[in-house]
């Protein structure tokens, strides 16, 4: 549940880490739960996104949106099945971020280098099916 603001977990569906359970039903269109890199809360779309990752599936032609505010544990920026740091995996550690994923990130004009500045919007995974637009976060205190 913390993996988005608090206005949007209030609605959405809250499933248990493995996705067999359901904890909370949803009436915004959001799902949250905890992934392997921490806490999210995905619209469908995303959650399309993330399947087709997992699967080795084809992207699908959507736009989607998620929140990862409670950051991530890192991940590599080339590979989207690295499961640990390597020296040649460009392993980016984001902090709080929001996604967004769809079939035009690449164009939109952000960073798409391997060493991007995690500080500011990049391109993930530019160079697969999967790339979709980190967008780091600055939580201001409540």
């Amino acid at each position: 549940m913390a993996g988005a603001p608090s206005a949007v977990v209030r609605g959405a569906k809250i499933v248990t880490t493995d996705g067999k359970r359901t904890l909370q039903q949803g009436t915004n269109g959001f799902t949250c739960g905890l992934s392997a890199k921490g806490p999210v809360c995905a619209d469908r779309n995303a959650l399309l996104w993330m399947r087709a990752v997992a699967t080795h599936g084809a992207p699908p032609s959507v736009v989607g949106f998620a929140y990862m505010l409670g950051g991530d544990s890192g991940s590599s920026n080339t590979d989207p099945y690295a499961a640990d740091p390597t020296a040649m995996n460009h392993w980016m550690k984001t902090g709080p971020n929001v996604m967004i994923f769809g079939p035009t990130i690449k164009t939109m004009g952000y960073p798409m280098s391997p060493d991007a500045d995690p500080s500011k919007p990049y391109v993930v995974w530019e160079s697969t099916p999967y790339a979709h637009l980190m967008v780091p976060v600055t939580l201001q205190p409540r």
